[in-house]
């Protein structure tokens, strides 16, 4: 997506209804939000277009699927490294997600492992790139709020949908 995307009440209200019924077809997305199937298909297909849905598959909770040790990594790397730390970074399993950062450090990493010495070698893997400096990693002990986007989106939809029928997420 190359800018940014202005959602209304019916792009949430699908997206809620999608985070609430996760399986749910065009059908009964439609009997959800009270609008026509057509409007449902051609509302999710620019969403999908545009990329603010980017997929269907099912999230994962990496410590019920036996990757209960989560910590979070800063790594500072050589000036101009950034695409050979992306490769490093892809290699090893353990690294969930990462982030060019601004700050003290360059990039910060979430990883994930079985046990305690499982995110040791982790962090070994991680320190064994060529083009990292100095890395600084934090356990996480447990996790406050998760993953979320649709408050978010609440936030700033405009609130005119064009479909005077529909049922918005928050009851409205």
């Amino acid at each position: 997506m190359t800018g940014r995307r202005t959602l209304d009440a019916l792009d949430v209200a699908l997206v809620a209804a999608l985070r609430e019924h996760r399986r749910a077809g065009i059908l009964e997305l439609s009997r959800i939000t009270g609008v026509a199937r057509g409007t449902v298909s051609a509302r999710l297909q620019r969403l999908e277009d545009c990329g603010v849905i980017t997929g269907y598959g099912p999230d994962i909770d990496v410590r019920a699927a036996g990757f209960g040790v989560q910590a979070f990594v800063t790594l500072e790397i050589a000036q101009g490294a950034i695409e050979d730390v992306r490769q490093d970074l892809e290699s090893i399993p353990g690294v969930l997600e990462a982030h060019a950062t601004t700050g003290s450090g360059d990039v910060l990493c979430r990883v994930a492992a079985s046990s305690h010495e499982a995110l040791q070698q982790t962090l070994v893997d991680l320190n064994r790139s060529a083009s990292v400096v100095r890395s600084t990693s934090v356990v996480a002990l447990s996790q406050l709020v998760p993953w979320r986007t649709l408050p978010l989106l609440q936030s700033e939809a405009t609130r005119d949908a064009g479909r005077s029928g529909m049922h918005l997420a928050d009851g409205s």
